[in-house]
This record gives C-alpha cells, sequence and structure tokens, in this order.
C-alpha cells in the first residue's frame, strides 16, 4: 500500500477530501462512479464490514502506525495520503475526527422491491433535509429494529459526510433506497399498510390495536419544519401521532423518529 506525503492541496487524489462538493461526490451523472467519504476508525470499520469497496484514505502520519493502522491492513493495495495535521485541516476545511478519513465507492441504488424483500417495518423519509436528523434517524433505526429506509429525492443523502459520522456508520447497516414520492402504490403493491405521522383529528396513536395488526407497516415521515404534505397524509392509509403532555405539539422528527420505532418495535415483539 503507497503512503503518499501531502506537501500541497493541489496533490493529485486528495480533491476528494476537500475541493468536491457532496454533489460531485455523488456523482448523479455516472452513479457507478460516485464516491461518499467515511470518518473515524470506527465508522471506517463498520463500513468495510458491510462490504463497502476503499478507494483512498487520508490520514494523520502520526495515526499510520496508530488508529489507522488495522483499517490500512484491511483495505488492500490503495494510497494512503498523509501529511502534518495543519495542512491536513487546512485540506478537509477542519481538524480530521480521529485523524483517519476514507473515501470508498458509493453503491449502486437498489430497487424498493428488494431492500423491502424481508421487511416487516419500514420508515419513508420525506423532505428531512438536516444531515444531522438523517444520521440520528439512522441510528434509531439500527438500534430499534426498523427493516429498511426509503427516501424520497427531497431528503438528505444518508451518505452524505455528516449523516455517515452522526449515524456512527449506521447508514451501512440498514437497507435503505430512493422512491420517487411519500406514498406510492408500490408500497402497497409490496403488502405495506401506510400510517403516516401528522397532528390531525383523525389521528390514531401508535400504540393504537389497529397497527399491532399490520404484518407490514411503512411509517411516513416528513419534514423538519412542515411536516408531511397534505396530499400524503390523505393517501396514507393511516394517520398516527406521539401523544403529547404540556401543550407540546411536536417533536424533532430524530426524537419523534426514535419514540415511533421503538413503539413499531413494541408492536413487533409482541406479534
Amino acid at each position: 500500500m503507497p503512503i503518499i506525503e501531502i506537501t500541497s492541496l493541489e496533490q493529485p487524489g486528495v480533491e476528494v477530501y476537500g475541493t468536491l462538493t457532496e454533489a460531485q461526490l455523488r456523482n448523479r451523472l455516472e452513479p457507478d462512479k460516485g464516491i461518499f467519504i467515511a470518518e473515524s476508525p470506527k465508522v471506517i470499520h463498520v463500513a468495510l464490514d458491510a462490504g463497502y469497496q476503499p478507494l483512498s484514505l487520508l490520514c494523520e502520519r502520526r495515526h499510520i502506525t496508530g488508529d489507522a493502522a488495522s483499517i490500512i491492513e484491511r483495505c488492500g493495495d490503495i494510497p494512503v495520503y498523509t501529511g502534518e495535521r495543519e495542512l491536513l485541516a487546512t485540506l478537509t476545511g477542519y481538524t480530521l475526527t480521529r485523524g483517519v478519513l476514507c473515501a470508498m465507492r458509493r453503491p449502486l441504488p437498489r430497487p424498493a422491491s428488494e431492500v423491502c424483500r424481508d421487511a416487516s417495518r419500514v420508515v419513508v423519509i420525506d423532505g428531512v433535509t438536516d444531515t444531522t436528523n438523517i444520521g440520528a434517524i439512522f441510528r434509531s433505526a439500527a438500534a430499534l429494529g426498523i427493516d429498511a429506509v426509503l427516501l424520497t429525492p427531497t431528503a438528505c443523502d444518508p451518505l452524505n459526510r455528516r449523516a455517515v459520522r452522526v449515524s456512527m456508520g449506521s447508514v451501512f447497516l440498514v437497507p435503505w433506497t430512493w422512491i420517487d414520492e411519500p406514498v406510492t402504490p408500490h408500497l402497497h403493491e409490496l403488502g405495506f399498510t401506510t400510517a403516516a405521522m401528522a397532528l390531525s383529528d383523525d389521528s390514531i396513536a401508535l400504540d393504537d390495536p389497529i397497527l399491532k395488526r399490520e404484518p407490514r407497516l411503512a411509517l411516513i415521515m416528513g419534514t423538519e419544519g412542515d411536516g408531511l404534505s397534505h396530499e400524503a397524509i390523505t393517501a396514507a392509509d393511516h394517520v398516527v401521532r406521539i401523544p403529547m403532555k404540556h401543550n407540546v405539539d411536536s417533536l424533532n422528527v430524530a426524537a419523534a423518529a426514535a419514540v415511533a420505532f421503538w413503539e413499531l418495535r413494541k408492536t413487533t415483539d409482541n406479534q
């Protein structure tokens, strides 16, 4: 594995860590050439365990025989770029998270039918654009037994650098893919009953017995500010809510996801 000393920010090969935008890394015109960045040894190891392909590493010199050593050993013959801490911080825009970044090949999108083949509880994310919220939702999904995550095109990319970091690699553990809109006939064709999370007069509580009887349930969550559109709510089979106290009308979408996933886990555990 070649160790390449960086002396300039113009060094060929390191542009993926600093000068390319997230959209350029994603490479929508040629998805088979897309790249994403994983940060920190723990997250990188989770990605490698899940079968993601490493392309190069960037780490501080002192970590080559330290935190990055086990990663370097696993990654085969890929370039390892290194240099002084100050120079690398200039390149990436901030001090490296525990000194290690890994550029990895972005997998091709999978069809929803494949992602949901063995799923009984899935979440549909519509329009959530905050990377921290996406990462937190995936972490809760992995911890609380959500089988798959489906995202509409208006939602944030789960392989965004910050989303990956906040999720602590959970985006590599929970199957996910993109769908055209939050409530699609395809979900019903796959056997899912849809439940939109919204505050409405006809909403039912998440622990309502009617939901416990559903063998396959797709929980639909909307944006941080306005929630789901009227069209998405009316298209769903059920409208569900988290019971609130003290006149609190809503939770942050990441917190709401954790509560909802816990409740859905109880319904599946009791079936």
